[in-house]
């Protein structure tokens, strides 16, 4: 509710589907917060080729590297999103006198940590195809509190692709595999079975 509530440094925005909300390299001055929507954040090297970080949904922070010196990564809209844009001098001070939200801060900064150091040992230990199957899962949010989302969003498997670092024809490959074994259904929408991980969990 409080980061909700316009003023005092936060606005909100209304970013419709593929807009660009920053590109890599922008000077960031505002930590972004997601009320409603789904946004990619992505990095692309001197050559042009890019990769996708994360998709962040409802409830996350972004940008948090303007309270730094590090460069922000090109963030997307995936979908129509509400968005809080918290100025820089705004979120410091926030953070300061505001003890609630600095504990709601804390925690997602240590969930990304977490999150980010699973990447790391999912790309340095698994095979793509398994790569591919904790990413679906982790898109239905299996593992999570609550119930797990059986039917996610259309992703593109160009997406999917440049998430586990491999090419969109090993992606359709493995999609198909997964179809194959029962693993997966297309009806309306992308349908994970809890059975997809025994790919995750095969050595």
């Amino acid at each position: 509710m409080f980061l909700g509530i316009v003023g005092s440094g936060k606005t909100i925005l209304k970013a419709k589907k593929n807009h660009i909300i920053f590109s890599q390299g922008d000077t960031s001055d505002a930590v972004f917060y997601i009320l409603e929507g789904k946004v990619k954040l992505a990095v692309v090297s001197p050559r042009g080729k890019e990769a996708v970080v994360a998709i962040l949904e409802r409830a996350a922070f972004f940008c948090e590297a303007c309270l730094t010196t590090q460069l922000v990564r090109t963030a997307t809209a995936m979908v129509e999103s509400a968005i809080v844009r918290i100025d820089k001098h705004t979120m410091i001070s926030m953070l300061h006198d505001e003890p609630t939200f600095s504990e709601l801060f804390l925690s997602h900064l240590l969930s990304r940590n977490i999150r980010i150091e699973a990447d790391l040992v999912d790309q340095l230990f698994n095979s793509s195809e398994q790569r591919l199957a904790r990413i679906l899962l982790l898109l239905a949010h299996f593992g999570k509190e609550g119930t797990p989302e059986l039917i996610i969003p259309k992703i593109s498997q160009e997406t999917l692709a440049e998430m586990i670092g491999t090419t969109r024809s090993r992606v359709s490959f493995f999609m198909n595999k997964f179809k194959k074994l029962g693993f997966i259904e297309y009806n309306g929408g992308l349908k994970i079975h809890s059975s997809l991980l025994h790919i995750v969990l095969h050595d």
